[in-house]
């Protein structure tokens, strides 16, 4: 997808120091801009040093955290759009954190909250009203490509060997993220209640873990949807590899293109890129294609309060992406002749996921600077960080939704059938 640049901001000409308005004499509109950013987010607890090392503090001047701010166009460009400018000025080196960059984020983003400024929006359409739809199907595949199919070599540096980019499920706190992975598909499956012999369709099945798992270890046929063409090209090879042929069927298409009749419909971590305005059309699949007695999964990145997400996130990292609400998710389930059975939040399970994450990821960081560039290493640094840091606060949640017909009584009266144990194979 081409993303429009954002507009260069052009500073007034007394506070222009050189060409590149970098280093020079800090100014008294530059320490009073920097207050004035401060306050913008909410004065959190943190310090921001300028180029030439004067430190300007928020709520407390023993702060942990700092911000170093290189120049001065970095700092006229917080001004004009912090949500957008401060990843692209992190991800450039022209903004550096002192501390931990989780810790960091963990403060400005509980200070942001308390501010009206970034409050939640009263009207959870209000914002999309005047949006294109970014998942229409042609749109939906630049958005994917442009995630997604970076590079199969990539992934494997940090995902574990089952090439997971989902949520993990830890029964063990201390638990590998391996067994973890494994441990998750082990908990859909107990959800679906799966049995030899019955079919399950995917929609969005990345590089194909899940498909594998179900048809491997529970003895059903899969039928697994994927728009991502590397994602398709390494989950066939897999099951050619494992022998799984004949059980799984890896599908280059879009979910809304699903067909046939099945006795369990899931998808794990696809609904964030769907977007609002198609949920009545992915529930009218699901409506199709389950059959009167099966169970569907959803599994999604959700939010508490409707709000988008921030512009560098969508323009930079994941263009068309949406978690939704609780209440924004029954619009897939209202209007069929669908009902919830089960609700469950994973948050935490996701925020120590992304941990393990970023933790294998800085130990490949020379490998994938050598395979992209240092501007790309600090900007999945940051995403990756700032996903933990909204996990720990609670601005963002994992739902996992187990739904069926509202007449099927075939439902267990317990949760006893999910216990998965401490080690899965």
């Amino acid at each position: 997808m081409n993303v429009p640049r954002a507009n260069t901001f052009v500073l007034p000409s007394c506070c222009r120091n050189g060409k590149d308005n970098s280093g020079g004499r800090v100014c008294g509109i530059d320490v009073w801009l920097a207050r004035k950013f401060l306050q913008a987010i909410g004065k959190p607890s943190l310090r921001v040093i300028l180029w030439d090392g004067k430190e300007i503090s928020g709520a407390g001047s023993a702060a942990p955290v700092a911000m170093l701010i290189r120049d001065r166009s970095a700092l006229w460009r917080l001004l004009k759009n912090p949500l957008l400018h401060f990843g692209d000025d992190y991800s450039a080196g022209r903004i550096e954190i002192e501390g931990e960059l989780v810790d960091f984020l963990e403060t400005v983003y509980r200070s942001m909250a308390r501010t009206r400024k970034f409050q939640k929006v009263s009207d959870p359409a209000a914002y999309r009203r005047n949006q294109p739809n970014l998942n229409s199907l042609p749109e939906a595949r630049r958005n994917i490509h442009h995630h997604y199919d970076i590079g199969n070599e990539f992934y494997q540096l940090w995902l574990d060997r089952e090439m997971l980019y989902t949520c993990a499920y830890f029964p063990d706190p201390d638990c590998s993220l391996e067994d973890a992975q494994i441990a998750k598909m082990e908990l859909v499956c107990r959800k679906l209640r799966l049995q030899a012999g019955q079919s399950v369709v995917e929609a969005g099945c990345g590089w194909g873990a899940l498909a594998r798992h179900m048809a491997g270890h529970y003895g059903v046929k899969v039928r697994a949807y994927n728009i991502s063409h590397q994602q398709i090209a390494y989950a066939r090879q897999r099951a050619k590899t494992e022998g799984l042929q004949g059980q799984v069927e890896y599908i280059e298409d879009d979910y809304r293109n699903i067909s046939g009749k099945f006795d369990a419909f899931v998808s794990v971590g696809m609904l964030e890129h769907v977007g609002p305005d198609n949920y009545r059309e992915l529930g009218s699949v699901i409506d199709r294609c389950l059959t009167g007695q099966g169970v569907g999964l959803i599994h999604t990145i959700g939010q508490n309060i409707a709000r988008p997400m921030s512009p560098w996130f969508l323009r930079r990292m994941f263009p068309g992406s949406y978690p939704p609400t609780l209440r924004e998710m029954m619009a897939l389930f209202e209007p069929l002749d669908l009902t919830v059975l089960d609700v469950e939040n994973l948050r935490l399970h996701y925020a120590k996921t992304c941990r393990h994450w970023l933790e294998r990821f800085e130990n490949n960081r020379e490998r994938i600077r050598e395979m992209f560039d240092e501007s790309f290493v600090r900007a999945w640094r940051l995403y990756l960080s700032g996903c933990i840091a909204n996990f720990d606060i609670g601005s963002l949640q994992l739902y996992q939704v187990v739904f069926s017909r509202s007449s099927n009584n075939l439902v267990p009266w317990t949760r006893s059938h999910l216990t998965v144990p401490r080690a899965v194979s």
